[in-house]
């Protein structure tokens, strides 16, 4: 999260529903992504383009109301596996010099904002498709970091919002949100000091790779 700016979600849960229900994972993870979101924002507010990230937190708000119904009553193996596929495809149409270097229109935007709000209440990886969607705008590191973390504290605020209305942010999260939090703070903040000592073009290596391990990892896990 420090140095790419997301992910917390795609590390977490390959380990936490290890030691803990896969539903308390997520909830946990959104506690920490909007925190840790809201303090690189801060360092970064300079760099944010608000008009890159409206179309996008407008998408993510329709789409949330059906991410917190998936997660408080569907399993989520199927739709981590469609989820990792779909990385892994990106990451080939990178390889490939297919990925469109720009897309264009107010339309996918809105639309990678739905995808976003869904996948981030119902599994805790709203960062995938915005990612991808942020890659192709021509913004540089900076800037796509800055916009992730403004987009990230406002999609998982109204994520957090449907959570506690269904009665999924319960104390035991809490707790553990108590518990974890110094080794996730020191970790985060190794990747801040990290991220100023990467170019442009290891950035984009370095979020693809990113997208490639993650869906390799939820293709695998389910």
């Amino acid at each position: 999260m420090g140095l790419a700016g997301f992910g917390i979600g795609l590390v977490g849960l390959a380990f936490l529903p290890y030691v803990m229900p896969a539903p308390t994972a997520i909830v946990l993870l959104t506690i920490y992504s909007t925190v840790f979101a809201l303090v690189v924002f801060v360092q970064l507010r300079q760099d944010v383009d608000v008009r890159g990230v409206v179309g996008l937190f407008v998408g993510s708000v329709v789409g949330t109301p059906l991410g917190v119904w998936v997660l408080a009553t569907l399993p989520v193996t199927a739709l981590n596996r469609l989820i990792g596929l779909m990385l892994v495809v990106v990451v080939v149409l990178e390889f490939l010099g297919l990925f469109p270097d720009h897309l264009r229109g107010r339309g996918w935007g809105l639309g990678t904002g739905v995808v976003a709000g869904v996948l981030g209440a119902a599994v805790g990886t709203p960062g995938p498709p915005v990612v991808i969607y942020m890659a192709s705008q021509g913004w540089s590191p900076r800037t796509i970091k800055a916009n992730l973390q403004l987009f990230f504290v406002s999609n998982q605020a109204v994520t957090l919002a449907g959570y506690w209305w269904a009665g999924l942010l319960t104390m035991e999260v809490l707790r553990l949100g108590v518990s974890f939090a110094v080794p996730a703070a020191l970790g985060a903040g190794v990747g801040i000091a990290l991220f100023d000592r990467v170019d442009p073009v290891r950035f984009r290596r370095l979020v693809f790779v990113l997208l490639l391990v993650s869906g390799v990892v939820l293709l695998a896990r389910g």
